[in-house]
């Protein structure tokens, strides 16, 4: 009998969060398209994409983390209307019109040091709204987006770790110019699933 990997590698990801009432408005778009990917993501902006990382790595990330969280201030974040990746990824999101240079110098210090890695495509921070869905629905969703705004003020940002599942769960949260919030480092498996409130099916 093959005994479990106790030092099996883990999926993890750095994004900024989505506040409320928008993270309610974008992941109700997501469900009422049909996306596969909406109850296993929640709505954010990418720091570090999904990455494999060996588990005894976890306290040298944390640490990284804490410092770069440390050494940031407080910006502000304004989103409007849609855009898309096709034909090259079949994604529509909506763009950020403020805060993308902040998001850029974010990222770069987030992907540098233990989480240090190459990507296929420049960064462009965006938050997802329709992803792997057949042409007529990523249309729908494009147009239907496109005059979609929202503006929030952002003062931080999260680890998440997938589980067996495949859902994304938040595992830490990281306060700009603070030390990071406690938050559990434990197996996917013992994270409680947080999810929103399943918003009005109306279009």
């Amino acid at each position: 009998m093959t005994e479990p990997n106790a030092t099996a590698r883990r999926s993890i990801g750095v994004a900024i969060g989505i506040p409320e009432p928008y993270h309610r408005e974008l992941q109700g778009w997501r469900e009422r398209l049909g996306d596969p990917n909406a109850r296993r993501i929640v709505p954010h902006i990418t720091l570090l994409p999904p990455s494999e990382v060996d588990p005894d790595t976890l306290a040298a990330i944390d640490e990284h983390l804490r410092k770069v969280a440390a050494d940031e201030d407080s910006f502000d974040i304004r989103l409007r209307g849609s855009a898309t990746f096709q034909p090259v990824s079949p994604v529509v999101f909506v763009p950020l019109v403020q805060g993308i240079a902040d998001c850029e110098r974010l990222e770069a210090k987030v992907r540098s040091g233990p989480l240090q890695r190459d990507v296929r495509f420049p960064y462009h921070p965006h938050v997802t709204v329709a992803h792997d869905l057949p042409a007529d629905a990523l249309d729908r969703a494009f147009a239907m987006l496109s005059t979609y705004e929202a503006a929030f003020r952002v003062c931080g940002f999260t680890l998440f770790e997938q589980g067996a599942d495949e859902a994304w769960r938040p595992q830490r949260d990281y306060v700009f110019g603070a030390e990071g919030l406690p938050g559990p480092m434990s197996e996917p498996a013992a994270v409680e699933r947080r999810e929103p409130p399943l918003p009005d099916r109306g279009w």
